[in-house]
């Protein structure tokens, strides 16, 4: 066994907490971009609040929109660098444009009507102010004024001044938002103990930061990721393993920017809905971007995913909702490259003595065969139809025999199990030495029974590891176990290279 684990989580990170049920128990989110420089760009923000009211903006539109695609959760992305720092409620803080009509209050209060939590996204950037030539969009006289001292927003510092009391405001008039949703740091920010301080302040409050595991947030989204094989395996690109809270955050429509720039680009049902599957099968959650126009209304190649993922979800929410990713730590048949070119993802219910096989790729022949990694078949449906599968079980393998319906998408298996049928030897008798003495990660936490401490080789290749039964007994199997928090493919992204820690072969 030779593996190298690399970057691993900072030991404080409150990785399990009971505030993260709700995000835990999801399977989607909704990222909407939207703001005065959706298309056409706003300069003026009354003009752009007008337009927007004129145009029969409706809180509720987005929030059915969301339930359509299976999503618990929106996070709205208006005070954006890129979209005139836009912020869609009253605010009493000067220094970007903000509306008279409460658009994140009707949207927050919509959501909680329907079941659908509402984060707010948050920037530390403030290098886009000048975007447009001749039209500044932060205001820095107008902040210093409020501040009795001169205050310059284009600066780090000085937009994390502005943005901070932002999060205040916003804490204080919004009680039923979800938490917020950050676009990376901001020195002011952590030199004020922000995160600390909102913790204190809102403490069911979700903290998300994107691309990068910071302690103190309950969520790690790992944005728009590409270049896997197959391209739909969002989650052999993300870099942090369960039971960290994940997000593949990614655009549904394939080409153009996060927001709406005018054009209806095609969305991709194939790969869009490949994500959604394999996020599920690694307890991921998937979030994805629309690009709401000004109006709120969403193009039409995006609405027709929409519609069409309302119907297609319906018929396999079982699989999708109450289960977790199938294979790793939550036990389960393994995923993955199958037989014949198939390939897809598993997700199980309590136990695992429910799972289900979801085949992304179908085979080049009637049937699927995957490891069972122990578990014993009683049963074997699929679950569009209801109709009961022959299947057979040797060697340790599940095949799943005479297939003839095959889903375009996804074709969904439920597996009946009668649990796991290897017997594990008592772990205070095992007994392991590795090759490369990592101290934070030793190898002896690769028999402690936890799927949350493991053995890092700290980099050292090769490297080996040793299992001692502490006596001479008969094994019949050898189950490992490691940590999905690489990619599977050599590149350099956000400016640090990654490389796949995955055991191969």
């Amino acid at each position: 066994m030779a593996a190298a684990l690399l970057g691993a989580p900072a030991a404080t990170a409150e990785v399990q907490h009971p505030r993260q049920q709700w995000m835990r128990e999801s399977t989607a989110g909704l990222f909407l971009h939207w703001g005065m420089f959706t298309a056409p760009r706003h300069v003026d923000c009354k003009a752009w609040e007008h337009d927007v009211t004129a145009g029969g903006w409706t809180a509720d539109y987005w929030v059915d929109e969301a339930r359509k695609l299976g999503a618990s959760y929106i996070v709205l992305a208006t005070f954006h660098s890129r979209l005139g720092y836009a912020r869609p409620w009253p605010s009493k803080i000067p220094g970007s444009c903000a509306t008279e009509r409460d658009f994140l209050g009707e949207l927050v209060n919509a959501g909680k009507a329907k079941g659908i939590k509402v984060m707010l996204y948050m920037t530390d950037d403030p290098q886009w102010h000048n975007e447009v030539p001749g039209v500044q969009t932060l205001d820095s006289d107008a902040y210093s004024a409020y501040k009795g001292e001169q205050v310059d927003l284009t600066t780090r510092e000085g937009f994390g001044r502005f943005s901070y009391d932002q999060f205040f405001e916003v804490m204080e008039n919004y009680p039923d938002l979800a938490g917020f949703w950050i676009d990376n740091d901001n020195e002011y920010w952590e030199n004020h103990h922000l995160y600390e301080q909102i913790r204190a302040k809102r403490p069911s409050w979700l903290l998300t930061n994107n691309n990068e595991d910071t302690p103190i947030m309950d969520t790690v989204s790992n944005e728009q990721k590409t270049g896997m094989t197959p391209a739909y395996d969002y989650p052999s690109a993300a870099f942090t393993p369960m039971p960290r809270i994940s997000e593949g955050d990614y655009k549904l429509p394939t080409s153009g920017d996060w927001w709406y720039d005018g054009k209806d680009h095609p969305v991709d049902f194939r790969l869009s809905t490949g994500r959604y599957i394999t996020n599920a099968g690694s307890s991921m959650k998937s979030l994805m971007a629309e690009t709401a126009m000004v109006n709120g209304r969403f193009p039409p190649s995006q609405q027709e995913y929409n519609d069409f993922m309302a119907d297609w979800t319906g018929p396999i929410r079982s699989s999708l909702q109450g289960t977790e990713g199938g294979g790793y730590m939550y036990g389960g048949m393994q995923p993955g490259f199958w037989n014949d070119g198939a390939h897809g993802v598993v997700t199980v219910g309590p136990g695992a003595r429910t799972q289900y096989v979801h085949v992304v790729t179908r085979p080049r022949t009637d049937l699927v065969r995957l490891r069972d990694n122990g578990y014993r078949a009683t049963t074997v449906t699929d679950v569009r139809t209801g109709k009961a599968m022959a299947f057979s079980q040797s060697g340790g393998y599940l095949t799943i025999l005479g297939i003839a319906d095959w889903d375009p998408y996804d074709t969904v298996f439920k597996v009946g199990t009668d649990g796991r049928q290897q017997s594990y030897y008592p772990q205070n008798s095992l007994r392991a030495t590795a090759s490369s003495a990592a101290t934070e990660h030793p190898a002896a936490d690769v028999v402690d029974g936890s799927h949350e401490n493991y053995w890092d080789s700290d980099g050292k290749l090769p490297a080996s590891v040793t299992i001692d039964l502490g006596s001479r007994r008969k094994a019949t199997s050898l189950a490992v176990n490691q940590r999905e928090w690489s990619p599977t493919h050599a590149r350099s992204t956000f400016g640090r290279p990654e490389d796949s820690a995955r055991i191969k072969d």
